[in-house]
């Protein structure tokens, strides 16, 4: 029996028209057998999984989704892997399974598969949907250890019910809006559209930039920017386009349009030098706000960023120096900037993380009177199988959060509630450009900028007054990142 499309589709969006997802956690324990073993036949070890799900739709019985798991798999003797990802099928009615398989790795290296479903009984619902049998197996296939889990209804049943949650996907046309021109006439304005991306096959990070200045003076807004492209193991190359006349992008769809260069939500074209881009783009998870929402929309800040393509894909070609790089759904972002100026000495990052997950990092110090003795401020957001961490309000999260600004490393670190971070970045000086900047008020900075940067980056959860591996990454040459510093 499945439920008919048209109330799938109206269960799995709200009145926005954004799409609904479903989250919550589950701890399963129990007993493992390990196979090969000359001992007794019914020595076993214990096993847990502590683990949480990310359904793309409302769960409901009717239910026939993939959703993705990740969190920890203990065997004692065997494996104890914090950062665990899988996948769940679930189908209780429609199929009568719900069904567990992961990747994860042992205490001796080795990458393991876990595999195990729940036969779903409509004669004993609770026993079968509270009872997992798996198998372990090694790369080779080979069975490693076989174990039966248990979901304690008693102990674990509120807990997961309190972990219960239903999010919001954001609508794609949001992502549109949020790209759109901010600037409307003022003085002492700038704001900033940046593009970076990496070629999955070669490695190659790609770096575009757009910039509008509206001058103190009273002199005419201009809009000029560049391109820079960076090889693996060959130095960078840079480009300028501009000073040109600003215009705003026409139609729907269009951002802005220059001589060199036009950005749209959907594409981006463009010539700096010997330099030329022809990219379409196709947009991610929804808009990223690094900053506060209530900062982005009221301009209250000295400046604001926001990522409107985030987890974006991009699809063309890039011709630099004689060569042509051909790209096909590269991974990177669009983000958009605009405030009174660039901050006094500031970093930022930008990692695609895998599956979707994300990393965006500006930490700053203002230029403002007062303001600029203040140590960095960091402004931190991580999307994590569509939900963004930290909760709530980035600029209180901030106030918990310190950064170290340097090169060729630089390092965020602090605790936000009961999750634990630590970033650190590194900025290779050979694979890195340094560009000036100008500020509407004529101040200028240095901005040193590398699409190939390596980036730790590690979440802590605190459980039971232990803190406790959550997710960690770790990204060698392909992080995006950079650091501003003045005189």
């Amino acid at each position: 029996m499945r439920t008919p499309p048209s109330l799938s589709a109206q269960r799995s969006t709200d009145a926005s028209g954004g799409r609904l997802h479903t989250a919550f956690s589950e701890v399963m324990a129990g007993r493992a057998r390990m196979t090969g073993r000359t001992s007794a036949s019914d020595e076993s070890v214990p096993m847990i999984l502590d683990l949480d799900v990310r359904l793309p739709e409302l769960l409901h019985p009717f239910t026939d989704a993939h959703a993705r798991l990740s969190g920890r798999v203990r065997v004692q003797g065997l494996a104890d892997d914090p950062v665990a990802v899988g996948d769940l099928h679930i189908a209780p009615l429609a199929r009568r399974r719900v069904r567990y398989r992961m990747d994860f790795t042992a205490l001796d290296g080795r990458r393991l598969h876990l595999d195990g479903w729940k036969s779903v009984s409509l004669a004993r619902p609770l026993r079968s949907m509270t009872t997992l049998p798996v198998t372990i197996t090694d790369q080779d296939g080979a069975v490693v250890a076989e174990a039966l889990l248990r979901f304690d209804l008693r102990g674990r049943l509120w807990p997961m019910l309190r972990s219960l949650r239903v999010l919001r996907e954001t609508a794609p046309s949001d992502a549109a809006r949020e790209l759109r021109p901010r600037w409307s006439g003022e003085r002492g304005r700038l704001e900033v559209w940046y593009t970076t991306l990496t070629d999955p096959r070669t490695g190659t990070g790609v770096w575009i930039h757009h910039e509008l200045v509206a001058p103190h003076d009273g002199a005419a807004p201009y809009l000029h920017g560049w391109a820079a492209v960076f090889p693996p193991g060959g130095p960078p190359h840079l480009a300028r386009f501009g000073p040109e006349e600003w215009r705003p992008g026409a139609g729907e769809d269009g951002v802005l349009q220059a001589a060199s260069a036009s950005l749209t939500t959907s594409r981006l074209d463009g010539r700096a030098g010997d330099i030329e881009w022809e990219l379409a783009v196709t947009p991610g998870s929804g808009p990223l706000f690094t900053f506060p929402r209530w900062a982005w929309n009221s301009g209250l800040l000295p400046a604001a960023q926001i990522v409107p393509h985030c987890g974006a894909a991009f699809t063309g070609s890039v011709r630099h120096g004689g060569e042509l790089l051909q790209l096909s759904g590269a991974p990177g972002a669009t983000a958009h900037i605009y405030g009174h100026g660039n901050a006094h000495r500031w970093a930022w990052l930008h990692a695609d993380l895998g599956g979707g997950d994300v990393a965006e990092i500006v930490t700053a110090v203002s230029t403002r009177p007062g303001l600029r003795r203040l140590p960095p401020l960091p402004f931190v957001r991580l999307r994590i199988d569509g939900r963004d961490w930290p909760q709530g309000d980035t600029l209180l999260a901030a106030t918990r959060l310190r950064s170290r600004i340097g090169l060729p490393t630089w390092r965020v670190w602090g605790r936000v509630g009961d999750h634990r971070l630590r970033v650190e970045v590194t900025q290779p000086p050979a694979e890195t450009v340094d560009v000036g900047y100008t500020d509407p008020d004529g101040a200028t900075a240095v901005c040193h900028n590398t699409e190939r940067a390596t980036a730790d980056i590690r979440l802590e959860r605190r459980r039971n007054g232990r803190w406790e591996p959550y997710r960690s990454w770790r990204l060698d040459g392909t992080a995006h990142a950079e650091v501003g510093l003045r005189d």
